[in-house]
């Protein structure tokens, strides 16, 4: 009984702490009051300010994260909406995908071997620009910490949205193909929501990208780190 109100309590409290963030994003509408950026700063807070284990707050989370899996595959409906949009620009699309994920990992890299960064934390860094989900896997296949990985898949997700906006405006970067590449190659998921903002064929682009990135990253990681003898 304890466990199921324990679970009750955690999935309202994040409910609701999300809800709360959003009224306030649609109030203010800055990057950096994303509601994914700030209900989970505000769910972080509450765990320290209590002394609450992580693993006692999943009790709840798990089922709200098991719903990342559908939300996911949802994506497949603005993108099947705006497939002649992806049709007639496939070229540019794939390379520069395939681009984005180039230089994500090649920023990774070039940061762990600046700051000296241990072969282990090396390898969860490499697919920062890569879903959740995906990234988790290949930092476990090649040898580094899932839950690290997905640490800094958080970070450059939400540097991508914060960061974002103003960088395609300086170099003015309107087009829908432009917008949703952008966002979905260097920021996954949260930046396929930002994106979703601008438009629906945004938002398709930018779940192409964040897909097509996840399959590209999955072969080009273990090339990088064969590449570079990690």
């Amino acid at each position: 009984m304890e466990t199921i109100l324990l679970a009750l309590f955690f999935i309202i409290f994040t409910f609701a702490a999300y809800f709360l963030m959003n009224l306030l994003y649609i109030r203010f509408h800055y990057s950096f009051l994303m509601p994914a950026l700030t209900a989970t700063f505000v769910i972080v807070l509450f765990l320290l300010m209590t002394d609450t284990a992580y693993d006692t707050y999943m009790i709840g989370g798990q089922w709200i994260d098991s719903l990342l899996g559908p939300a996911v595959v949802a994506l497949a409906i603005p993108l099947y909406k705006q497939r002649k949009l992806l049709f007639d620009n496939l070229v540019p699309v794939i390379s520069g995908i395939l681009v984005g994920v180039v230089i994500g990992m090649s920023t990774g890299l070039a940061l762990a071997k600046l700051f000296g960064f241990s072969r282990t934390l090396l390898l969860s860094l490499l697919p920062k620009s890569i879903t959740t989900p995906v990234s988790m896997e290949i930092t476990e296949q090649l040898g580094g910490i899932p839950s690290l990985a997905a640490v800094f898949v958080m970070i450059a997700g939400f540097s991508g949205i914060i960061i974002g906006p103003a960088f395609m405006k300086m170099l003015h970067i309107k087009t829908p193909i432009g917008v949703g590449m952008g966002f979905g190659a260097s920021a996954h998921g949260i930046g396929t929501a930002k994106a979703l903002e601008y438009g629906a064929q945004e938002a398709s682009v930018s779940s192409v990208a964040m897909s097509l990135s996840a399959v590209f990253g999955s072969f080009l990681a273990p090339l990088f780190v064969w590449i570079f003898y990690l």
